[in-house]
């Protein structure tokens, strides 16, 4: 497998295999950078005083160093999980064109403890290589991934592709390391990440090495697909049949996250799926109703399915580089967070060292002891709180990728509707229907959505619910037989020591039999665990197959339904009816679904218990037989009396009934408590309230939204089209996913917990240091007081070992839920924040360059107005010269006024012939919702009229508001319009004036540089730019030909010239002192209005966020299983009575709109006039 290279030529070395990233590796000589471990809690074992490794470098490239060394020393050894994963190649060709085919190979191996794995992820770094036929996606960063749904025990699967290296760039020994990293999904309800190395050396052999490695943990969610659902569901029969009590409740915990991960992904799925089917039923139920032509129908269609499928690929490559940062991340974090508990080991090791320095080998050794557990706590619990970040940050970046996803789909539509208008493939009269089709069917799946949420949350809370109490029930069912055999063991022990208590028994023949009892029950105990082991092994396969069995018949009866949905959506023709009938199913197969895995696990529960009953009685009996026969005949055989015996034998056979029925009694307890638990769960969890509460929040959102979009005076269509995209991106935003709150939970309380523990440690601390500070207990004895500083130490370590075992203050989850509502109320006014404050921005753009135009004319009306004055007071044109000026202009303004009159008045008929058709299809389709066949009985016809009246008054409401939201965006375009149009005009009028103020500069002879200061003067917040543009144009602008005057056109004389030198002087002082002056007056009148606004009685901040007539902020909950937050009235208005304090409640009818055929009129005015009195009144 090697060659002999050329001289000056690079050859190939390759090593291949795992890295043991849970070791710490030592550094190799000649090796400056090292693949960082993954992102496990820890590099290395936190007890070892190995020192740590080197800092992750960033970004993913290439590794370079020159090597003096083998860096294959690496222990070689077996994953425990059986998981094994190798990257090797086989280089071949000549020296100078060398190719190596490189293999990357993942084998699941039937070990002990091997589990399925879902959701493989495998990153391959090939920066620096020529890769060829590789099925691989390559990204920017110098990976390629490759992905697998699903990997069973016993299977393997690998990738090979060809890669080529120009070694020019490498010396003699360099070294270029090339890592992959394979990421899956286990049995353990986490992530799992294994790394493997491949370096590249330039020298003349070619080795191959291969590793394994143990395994590295973090949080993930699984993968779609049918086989990822059966292996998160194989697990719970895993951890009931566990032979770790202590760890099954933390096992389920960890499992339910990763099954809440799941179905947040199916539920995104759904919705992409149901909004890309809603555009083409919109689509096509257009095209029906020949509103669009097929042709352009399909040509539309598919633009759609193009922009899908680069949007799904952007999702995957933003996913694969979101996971490949957050891996670097949390690597780097753990490092920093690993180093520094070394150090603080470290310091509180040398402490201790130099206290125990003086006292006997056996103290230190305790202590010493004492302090290595105490490390261990705290290493456990930095691990912990590693995994539990990293659990949120992968679970946010999954919740920002599904808004994105929601948002880009949503930008998709809007942005194919706006090209086909501009193309001229679909009529705006059309665009507008389809628009208002899809805000409506958008509000439908919005509500569609958050029904299958708060199903799916409810399913799942009552499926763990549900396992929670099968383990409880496991774990107090083992309590009691495990009791039961311990009692029973210990009157073997107690049968001896009553005997010889009574002198039946001397010392040596009780020691004998003493030696020969707790070796049988050492058999017996051991043949117990032997026979649970083996038979819950051979009860889980079996459970196993038949779980899978029916899970999979199952599962393929539901796919058919779903196909025959799919066929329902090809002969559709409404939107609506297609999401009902995605209700139906979802709704139908979620119970069926639920109920057949509560069927499973419970009868899970009833064999591994049924088993495990029956080998612990066994066991209890062989202890019952042991006593009553084989113990009994040695007694007898030694000389004890039969009466004697038989008397104990009865006592022990009562005392064990008695505890038998005591163990009983406590189960049951534990069992009644444990329904109590489930039964507050699901109430927590209550379907109704969770989908009462998100219509609820979502009614508040849109009557928000609707208020926001009609505060805008103004907008353009596509500032309105633009606005609705918004609209739905944030609706789209207003749900919570289902495990991200659970995990944030966990990360409050871990969070809390830990500050509380380090509370408590400083309070120790400090009693350390100064322990004749603290106060003492009056019953203390006064010896205790000269305590040694080593029996301080002990204790103190001991407290702290303590603390670690306590469970969290209770007062902890109040916070938490306080903290997690707090934070999502902060998130909703947010986003509301976000979206006002975007009209706002519109707004204020509008009317900045509106501002910024008329103070340019009310600086051009002021240097005329100035430069007139000058012209009629030297006498250098005559007052009629000047009235002549002006009045030369006057025609042309007159016509641009007529013109701009005569548009607004069209714009305005138009207006009122479009409310009165809308009015009269009102008259026409209002009566027809209520006008069904009657009764031929009279007396009927009432009642049945005001029963269909009742029953049509919310579809009749909806028409109305629909009606007057349309009125109302048809005033705000039209309004924008009109602004557009008098804009036109004063650009005109303010070139006329320009024209005007150019002429009147050449007669004057005013220099450039006292015009620039003037103009400084009169727009002192313009920027330069804008001086220096208007001042090019005064300079420009030629002499209006149509003006005639008295020699006011001949060249100024030098004479002349000197004449006006004195007012040009005078002329900037003057402009100031009368801005000065109208600056004066209107800073009287601002404060004027301050005072006046300042008189007025304004109630208290928090009474005023309540929105007249809505009542204040919706109920929300996130775990809701604390006390309810109070829902404030809906339909009262508050008002604080003559500010007394004293609140009076108002209720009100929301006032129905009233549809006018009469469009309020535009009051008439003078243009011209308007912008001449604006300007006469000092108004910028």
């Amino acid at each position: 497998m090697g060659w002999a290279a050329s001289p000056g030529h690079a050859a190939w070395v390759l090593a291949g295999g795992l890295l043991v990233a849970a070791l710490a590796l030592p550094a190799v000589p000649g090796v400056r950078g090292r693949l960082p471990a993954g992102p496990g809690p820890l590099q290395h074992p936190l007890g070892a005083q190995a020192p740590p490794g080197p800092r992750a470098a960033r970004g993913a490239g290439p590794e370079r160093a020159a090597q003096r060394g083998d860096i294959s020393r690496d222990t070689q050894g077996t994953s425990e999980d059986g998981v094994v994963f190798q990257k090797c190649a086989v280089v071949s060709g000549p020296s100078v064109a060398q190719t190596a085919q490189v293999r990357l190979l993942v084998n699941n191996t039937a070990a002990p403890g091997a589990a399925n794995l879902s959701d493989l992820l495998l990153l391959d770094n090939i920066t620096g290589l020529a890769v060829r036929e590789s099925a691989g996606n390559k990204t920017s960063a110098g990976l390629q991934a490759f992905r697998r749904r699903f990997l069973q025990v016993g299977d393997s699967f690998s990738v090979s592709y060809t890669a080529s290296l120009e070694a020019g760039d490498l010396g003699h020994g360099e070294v270029l390391v090339l890592p992959a990293l394979l990421t899956f999904q286990s049995a353990s309800a986490n992530r799992t990440q294994l790394r493997a190395l491949l370096t590249i050396t330039a020298e003349e052999t070619v080795t191959a090495r291969h590793q394994e490695s143990r395994l590295e943990h973090s949080q993930f969610t699984a993968a779609d697909g049918v086989n990822e659902d059966l292996a998160l569901n194989d697990q719970v029969v895993g951890i009931l049949s566990s032979e770790d009590p202590g760890s099954m409740l933390q096992a389920l915990e960890e499992l339910e996250i990763a099954t809440l991960n799941r179905a947040d992904a199916d539920l995104e799925a759904c919705r992409t799926q149901i909004s890309k089917d809603v555009i083409a039923l919109l689509l096509r139920g257009l095209s029906s109703g020949g509103h669009l032509a097929p042709q352009v129908e399909r040509r539309m269609g598919a633009a759609f399915k193009k922009q899908f499928l680069m949007l799904e690929k952007e999702i995957q490559e933003e996913y694969d580089r979101k996971m490949v940062a957050l891996t670097a991340e949390c690597d780097l974090e753990t490092r920093k967070r690993t180093e520094n508990q070394f150090q603080r080991e470290a310091a509180a090791m040398e402490e201790a060292e130099e206290l125990l320095k003086h006292v006997s080998e056996r103290s230190a050794g305790e202590c010493s002891s004492l302090l290595r557990t105490l490390h261990g706590l705290e290493q456990e619990q930095l691990r912990r709180s590693l995994a539990l970040q990293q659990e949120e940050d992968v679970a946010k970046a999954h919740r920002q990728l599904a808004v994105f996803q929601r948002s880009e789909l949503h930008s998709i539509f809007f942005a194919q509707i706006k090209s086909a208008i501009f193309k001229g493939d679909l009529q705006p009269e059309a665009a507008k229907m389809l628009l208002q089709d899809y805000s409506r069917i958008q509000e439908e799946v919005e509500e569609l959505m958050d029904f299958f949420q708060a199903s799916k949350r409810y399913h799942l809370s009552k499926r763990f619910g549900h396992r929670e109490y099968l383990v409880q029930n496991m774990q107090s069912a083992e309590t009691r037989v495990q009791g039961l055999l311990s009692a029973a063991a210990a009157q073997l022990t107690l049968l001896i020591q009553k005997h010889e208590r009574a002198g039946y028994l001397d010392e040596e023949q009780t020691e004998e039999l003493m030696e020969r009892a707790q070796t049988e029950v050492f058999s017996i105990k051991q043949k117990l665990d032997n026979d649970l082991k083996q038979e819950k092994k051979k009860l889980h396969q079996k459970l196993i197959v038949k779980r899978r069995r029916e899970m999979l018949q199952k599962h393929k009866e539901q796919r058919r339904e779903q196909l025959s949905l799919g066929e329902a959506f090809r002969a559709a023709e409404d939107a609506g009816q297609y999401l009902g009938q995605w209700r139906s199913l979802v709704a139908a197969q979620g119970a069926a679904l639920e109920e057949l895995q509560e069927r499973l696990d419970q009868a899970a529960l009833d064999e591994l218990r049924a088993l495990t009953l029956s080998l612990f009685e066994k066991a209890t009996e062989g202890l019952r037989r042991l006593q009553s026969s084989a113990l009994t005949q040695e007694l007898l055989r030694r000389g004890v009396p039969w009466l004697f015996l038989q008397q104990i034998l009865e006592e022990h056979a009562r005392e064990l009934a008695a505890r038998a029925e005591q163990l009983e009694a406590e189960e049951r307890g534990r069992d009644q408590e444990g329904v109590r638990s489930v039964r507050q769960r699901l109430k927590d969890d209550a379907l109704e309230a969770s989908a009462e509460e998100q219509a609820e929040l979502r009614h508040w959102g849109r009557w928000v939204f609707l208020r926001l979009c009609g505060s805008p005076f103004s907008l353009s269509e596509e500032e309105l089209l633009r606005i609705r995209q918004d609209v739905h991106s944030c609706f789209a935003q207003m749900d919570r996913s289902l495990a991200l709150p659970r995990i944030r939970a966990r990360v409050l309380l871990q969070r809390l917990h830990t500050a509380w523990r380090e509370a408590e440690f400083l309070k120790l601390d400090q009693a350390l240091a100064a322990p004749e500070l603290q106060p003492q207990a009056k019953a203390r004895k006064p010896r205790t007081k000269s305590k040694s500083k080593t029996d301080l130490l002990r204790k103190c370590i001991e407290d702290k070992i303590q603390l670690f075992e306590c469970p969290a203050p209770e007062d902890l989850l109040e916070k938490v839920r306080a903290e997690l509502l707090r934070e999502r109320v902060q998130q909703l006014e947010a986003q509301e924040g976000r979206f006002a404050e975007s009209l706002v921005a519109l707004q204020f753009q509008k009317a900045a360059g509106a501002a910024r135009t008329l103070w340019a004319y009310t600086a051009l009306l002021s240097v005329q107005h100035l430069l007139l004055e000058e012209l009629s007071e030297s006498e250098t044109l005559t007052t009629a010269a000047c009235a002549q000026i002006l009045e030369s202009h006057s025609p042309e303004l007159q016509e641009l006024e007529r013109k701009l009159e005569e548009e607004l008045a069209h714009q305005e008929a138009a207006q009122r012939q479009r409310a009165l058709a809308r009015r009269q299809q009102w008259a026409e389709d209002g009566p027809g919702l209520l006008t069904e066949p009657e009764d031929a009985d009279s007396e009927g016809q009432v009642s049945a009229a005001l029963r269909r009246a009742l029953g049509r008054s919310q579809e009749l409401l909806e028409r109305q508001q629909q009606s007057l939201r349309e009125e109302q965006e048809l005033s705000v375009v039209l309004e924008d319009l009109l602004e557009r149009m008098e804009a036109d005009a004063f650009v005109g009028l303010y070139s006329q004036e320009l024209r005007l103020a150019s002429y009147l500069s050449k007669l004057t002879m005013v220099p450039v540089g006292t015009l620039r200061r003037l103009l400084s003067v009169a727009l002192p917040a313009a920027p330069q730019p804008e001086l220096l543009a208007l001042l090019e144009s005064l300079s420009q602008k030629q002499p209006d030909p149509t003006v005639e005057h008295d020699g006011g056109g001949e060249q100024a004389d030098l004479g002349r010239r000197g004449k006006h030198q004195g007012w040009w002087q005078a002329l900037e002082s003057r402009l100031r002192g009368e801005l000065r002056s109208s600056g004066l007056d209107k800073m009287l009148w601002a404060r004027r209005r301050k005072e006046s606004i300042l008189r007025k009685t304004c109630p208290p901040l928090r009474e005023r966020t309540v929105c007249s007539g809505k009542g204040g902020w919706p109920h929300l909950s996130l775990e809701s299983s604390g006390d309810l937050v109070p829902v404030p009235i809906v339909g009262a208005e508050a008002i604080d009575l003559l500010n007394t304090g004293e609140k009076l409640f108002i209720f009100r009818n929301p006032a129905e709109p009233e549809i006018s055929l009469r469009v309020p009129p535009r009051k008439k005015k003078n243009f011209l006039n308007a912008k001449k009195a604006a300007w006469a009144a000092g108004v910028d």
